[in-house]
């Protein structure tokens, strides 16, 4: 089974970034379930005075999700494939969301410092080498009880739902993946599902970083038992 790391996957991103918003398009509920697992950080009075990291930002369909759900936020969106931030861009965005390319293992060194008030990564950690690492690391940027939300492909568990999703990369996603040239990214993302944490494993990866008040949440519609959201909060700092 095909597994993308590091150069190698941002590369593959590179070459998608051209069609990738045209195939997401397509995936119901797609964009919708992104803005619900933006409103699970619960921020309050629309992200005022807040500042915001989309971390694995893509094209920029996690940053508008978020613009959405906290206008008045300042964002700071982040991705380490320049072709996807390039397609990012060159969209329209207020004076409050930026863009950077860094990879998630290096934010510091690319200028993206804390303290954040909130960090939401969709479809990010699945992709990485070292997840532990990266979420210790976001933990840290946070202020005290600052909110983490990931929505991520992370499956149940249940076989049924292992099967829908062979089922949907069988039928749909490899397909669509050969006319576009880019078979291989999307044989990664099938392996990368398949072989990634299930969500109550991730929620516990989650906690043992050092994250509090953690929850694993569902989506609906076809994504149900494929996509969950893993909420959690950084130590507030307060007496025991």
């Amino acid at each position: 089974m095909t597994l993308l790391r590091d150069d190698d996957l941002s590369a593959a991103f590179d070459h998608a970034s051209r069609t990738y918003d045209r195939l997401v398009a397509v995936n119901p509920g797609y964009h919708a379930q992104l803005r619900r697992s933006a409103r699970r950080l619960g921020l309050p009075h629309g992200g005022a005075g807040l500042r915001v990291l989309d971390l694995g930002c893509g094209t920029g369909a996690s940053t508008a999700a978020l613009l959405s759900v906290v206008p008045r936020a300042r964002i700071t969106a982040v991705d380490v494939s320049e072709g996807m931030l390039e397609r990012a861009r060159a969209k329209r965005w207020p004076p409050s969301v930026s863009f950077v390319r860094s990879p998630a293992e290096a934010l510091c060194d690319h200028r993206v410092g804390g303290p954040f008030d909130a960090v939401f990564a969709a479809y990010l950690f699945r992709n990485l080498t070292d997840p532990d690492r990266v979420l210790t690391s976001l933990r840290a940027l946070l202020v005290p009880g600052g909110r983490f939300a990931a929505h991520e492909y992370a499956l149940s568990g249940r076989p049924a739902h292992r099967a829908v999703w062979r089922a949907v990369c069988a039928g749909v996603v490899l397909p669509a993946g050969t006319l576009t040239g880019d078979r291989l990214l999307y044989r990664h993302l099938l392996s990368s599902v398949t072989r990634f944490d299930t969500a109550p494993a991730f929620g516990e990866r989650v906690r043992r970083a050092g994250f509090e008040r953690v929850r694993v949440l569902p989506v609906s519609g076809w994504q149900t038992g494929v996509v969950h959201t893993v909420v959690a909060a950084a130590p507030d700092g307060g007496a025991a």
